[in-house]
């Protein structure tokens, strides 16, 4: 599986750094927007991963889309408990789309592997994605389970890449068992649109 270093998913937020905002300014400001015809994404993610977090979201709002991000909801409790349980299902039905960032601790994290597991059943296959982050040279061993799901990649440059040449950007790269033994390969901008 491909991943996405750290250092490129951060190029995403420079332009939120360069307007200086913080995180809840830039997704409150995002939030106000129209959401009409906007595709909405319940981003799944380990709290204290803010950097990530903020590379994240400045790469999805680039693609046009409304994000979704649990400890911003005004609706949720304000300590952990059942409800919050209730209300991070609720949010994961009622968005189109679950992309879980998933860095290493994220990976590690239970709330995050509860919240993909909700999100399998909500969203499997065509509504469900992962976002993987590596910091250096990190793979999924111990969570091979991780290899079902479609993930996101990003091309720096046009190459071949999965049997076909491919222009630089950002695609949705789905399993092998899914195509007959080769990998289904959609630019993300159509998989935000279906």
């Amino acid at each position: 599986m491909n991943l996405i270093t750290e250092a490129k998913l951060e190029e995403y937020s420079i332009s939120v750094k360069q307007s200086y905002k913080s995180i809840n300014d830039s997704l409150r400001e995002f939030r106000s927007e129209s959401k009409f015809l906007k595709t909405k994404i319940f981003l799944s993610h380990k709290h204290d991963e803010l950097k990530q977090l903020e590379s994240a979201i400045s790469f999805l709002n680039s693609q046009g889309v409304s994000v979704y991000v649990d400890w911003l909801d005004e609706g949720m409790p304000k300590t952990t408990s059942g409800s919050t349980a209730e209300r991070i299902k609720e949010k994961i039905k009622e968005n189109d789309k679950f992309i879980l960032l998933a860095t290493e601790g994220a990976i590690n994290s239970k709330w995050c592997n509860w919240e993909l597991g909700l999100g399998d059943a909500e969203k499997y296959i065509d509504n469900i994605a992962l976002l993987p982050i590596k910091r250096d040279y990190y793979d999924f061993s111990g969570s091979e389970y991780l290899h079902i799901y479609p993930y996101i990649i990003i091309l720096n440059y046009s190459q071949y890449f999965e049997g076909n040449y491919r222009n630089s950007g950002s695609y949705v790269v789905y399993p092998n068992n899914i195509s007959n033994g080769n990998k289904k390969v959609v630019p993300l901008e159509n998989w935000l649109k279906k």
